[in-house]
């Protein structure tokens, strides 16, 4: 690995975004139109690109992958000269008029560059469930993510949710009362304590719930097609989602103060900055609705925010500083 170096002044960056998903690309399409200069800084685990198909993308009636998705965003910025690079952040850290972020890159070598602007779009990675030799279920697309984007594929079919605690009934009950009557809760052993309350939904619902956990699968193809608990019993499903949670990629953010929601996701204001001025972020870092375009829609507004405030000093950003204070 070389000695880092830093970008001379003359080549400070407007901004520097961190993830090449959609909510990244998109925010690099608007800085590209808005003739500033920036970098897109991409690892290459965009959960986006996890996606087979997706049919509520506007204007892709026939559906579209996600790969397809960010080669076509991909494509578009290259228009106009937008520059790549395939690395990762290791590290950011405030400096006067701005940041300074060190990235290595595909090779192993590692670079500084200077920025007035950061926006961390670096996504999340689902929690993936303890299913007997196979680690990567959901990566693998074995298990769905995300009944949103192709529920309604799965309408009347037998599915399972794969969860426990409030987030994994919620799940089920959002899948029972829109897509199917055949539901399942597997909690993987995790057990459930249900109160009144929580019985009384899982009846409405019709929702099934086994405690037991997995001790065997048969697979086929892109399938899951058999669960073997551990007293011998065997659950067939058509479609299995997950519902086990994301752990969000907010450690750059958390490093240099910004402040977290009560859900562990980086807290933005309307135009997407976070605590720490001059910090932006978008996409699946941020709460709110888990999808590809709330994603690129956050990208659209934070590099607008971006491109105003850009001759800006981030000292002179009082709104963000009284906002991390809680005087706002």
């Amino acid at each position: 690995m070389s000695e880092p170096r830093t970008e001379d002044h003359d080549d400070l960056l407007d901004c520097l975004i961190v993830g090449g998903g959609p909510a990244g690309l998109t925010a690099a399409l608007y800085l590209a139109r808005f003739e500033r200069r920036f970098l897109v800084v991409d690892a290459g685990s965009s959960r986006a690109s996890w996606i087979p198909t997706s049919h509520n993308i506007p204007l892709f009636a026939d559906g579209i992958s996600g790969r397809e998705i960010l080669a076509r965003q991909r494509e578009h910025i290259a228009r106009y000269r937008a520059e790549v690079l395939q690395g990762t952040v290791r590290a950011l850290r405030s400096v006067e008029n701005g940041f300074v972020g060190s990235i290595e890159d595909g090779d192993g070598l590692t670079r500084e560059v200077r920025a007035r602007r950061v926006l961390l779009a670096t996504g999340a990675d689902d929690v993936e469930p303890d299913l007997p030799e196979l680690p990567d279920a959901v990566r693998r697309g074995l298990v769905r993510y995300c009944p949103i984007c192709d529920g309604y594929e799965a309408r009347g079919k037998r599915i399972a949710v794969i969860g426990h605690g409030d987030r994994g009934l919620g799940e089920a009950v959002f899948v029972a009362r829109t897509y199917s009557r055949d539901v399942t809760l597997l909690t993987l052993g995790q057990g459930m304590d249900l109160d009144v309350g929580e019985r009384e939904r899982v009846e409405k619902h019709g929702i099934k719930v086994v405690h037991e956990p997995v001790t065997g699968l048969n697979t086929e193809g892109d399938r899951i097609t058999v669960l073997r608990t551990a007293s011998g019993e065997e659950h067939r499903f058509e479609m299995l989602y997950s519902a086990l949670g994301l752990k969000l990629r907010s450690e750059l953010a958390l490093g240099l103060g910004a402040e977290q929601d009560g859900t562990g996701a980086l807290a933005v204001d309307e135009h997407n900055r976070t605590t720490v001025p001059g910090l932006y972020a978008a996409g699946g870092v941020v709460r709110g609705l888990d999808q590809v375009v709330v994603a690129m829609g956050h990208g659209a507004i934070a590099a607008t925010d971006i491109h105003n405030r850009c001759e800006l000093p981030t000292e002179e950003e009082v709104d963000g500083a009284e906002r991390k204070t809680g005087t706002a």
